[in-house]
């Protein structure tokens, strides 16, 4: 027996989500639709309400319910019910604006000890999210408002709302951007369009169908299986050592620009050049590597006006097998390449994506924050020494 096809479905607004869901249909016509909502009454675990449609009425039953606890254990089951019950040959996953996407699915395709997973009945498709341009704007520079999304059976930490609604583009295998019937939003759109394709460098983008056009109900693309090793490749993203995405190129004025060096930072000096690097940004994200803390990787995470560093783990170290074996083979593959006898995989790596960004400027203010010859010299006693007003105070060790 052929595994189903699941696709999930995702929108910055409830409209987009449902505008998104129609697109799948109109390629998938048999394709059951199970959407979702989630709702926190501040207890431990949120109501998971399902609403199940497109297949037979007698069905529906098993998921147009409610239920307290776990939203992936609730979906999974509730996935794994619909596809014993029904030889539905697609389902689409409607899921809310409230979830951390990429976590979100990649805990939903995690195999639970002593139970069946989705593997073993499902095929994953695309993550497909579509994206209103106005809302977009107004979200990509909100920093004042924060929220809280589920990333699998918790809630996150708080995010600002820019950075959540990057985090939902970045999440996307493809992405559809919305534009009014009588095209009066052009250069909002290809704006947006153009900044989206420059946050997600992978995804295919298209516009949303409009009726009557040839050739809108073929779009083999939205129900497509992705290719084996897709939920590992989904689970790589999530580690803070990647590769960030780098378009190339300026489009409608759009640009990412790719830093990326061997010395560690001098935190005091990066501090003071962030109001210079940052000007016109609008989002960057990557891994530093600061003198103060030579054995964390840190992340770097902005959005809007927004800047977040955090430790997040070790570096590879050539002894420690129990951490080669732990980490994605991606990152395994990406230290093997980027590696020096003496430094292993430290390095920075930044992607800074804006208007008008000017490449050659931020790369020299970005260098002169690293460590001279001079301070590389006096050894790792020293590096770990250098006042950090970023992260406050030095390393313990």
């Amino acid at each position: 027996m052929s595994k189903c096809l699941l696709t999930v479905a995702v929108g910055n607004s409830p409209a987009v989500r449902g505008a998104v869901v129609d697109e799948l249909l109109s390629a998938s016509p048999d394709a059951a639709v199970l959407a979702v909502s989630i709702q926190n009454r501040d207890a431990k675990y949120p109501v998971v309400q399902r609403l199940l449609s497109g297949v037979d009425p007698t069905l529906r039953e098993t998921a147009s319910l409610a239920a307290t606890g776990d939203p992936v254990v609730i979906l999974r089951q509730a996935l794994l019910s619909i596809r014993h019950a029904a030889r539905c040959p697609h389902i689409v996953l409607a899921l809310p604006e409230d979830l951390d996407v990429l976590p979100f699915v990649v805990e939903l395709w995690g195999a639970p000890v002593g139970s069946s997973s989705l593997a073993d009945h499902f095929a994953p498709g695309p993550v497909v999210v579509g994206i209103d341009p106005a809302s977009s704007l107004a979200e990509m520079s909100c920093i004042h408002r924060a929220v809280r999304l589920w990333k699998g059976p918790e809630h996150g930490d708080p995010l600002t709302i820019a950075e959540a609604a990057a985090r939902q583009v970045e999440a996307a295998d493809i992405l559809i951007v919305s534009s009014t019937s009588d095209g009066s939003d052009g250069p909002r759109t290809a704006g947006v369009a153009s900044l989206t394709r420059h946050l997600n460098t992978r995804a295919l983008q298209m516009p949303f169908a409009r009726a009557g056009t040839p050739g809108t109900q073929s779009r083999p693309a939205l129900v497509c299986r992705l290719p084996p090793g897709a939920v590992d490749e989904r689970r790589a993203r999530l580690d803070p050592v990647t590769v960030p995405s780098a378009h190339r190129g300026v489009e409608n004025g759009v640009r990412t620009v790719l830093w990326r060096t061997r010395r560690p930072v001098h935190a005091g000096r990066l501090a003071d050049a962030l109001a210079d690097v940052m000007s016109g940004v609008v989002r960057s994200r990557g891994h530093l590597w600061l003198s103060s803390r030579p054995d964390a990787v840190v992340t770097w995470h902005s959005a809007g006006a927004h800047l977040e560093l955090r430790e997040a783990g070790g570096w590879l170290e050539a002894e420690d097998d129990r951490a080669w074996e732990a980490a994605p083979p991606q990152r395994r593959a990406l230290a093997s390449w980027f590696w020096h006898d003496y430094y292993g995989e430290r390095r920075n790596e930044i992607a800074f994506t804006g208007v008008d960004l000017d490449e050659r400027r931020i790369q020299a203010v970005l260098d002169a924050v690293l460590l001279t010859d001079e301070e590389l010299a006096q050894g790792r006693e020293f590096w770990a020494s250098v006042p950090d007003p970023l992260l406050g105070g030095t390393d313990p060790t």
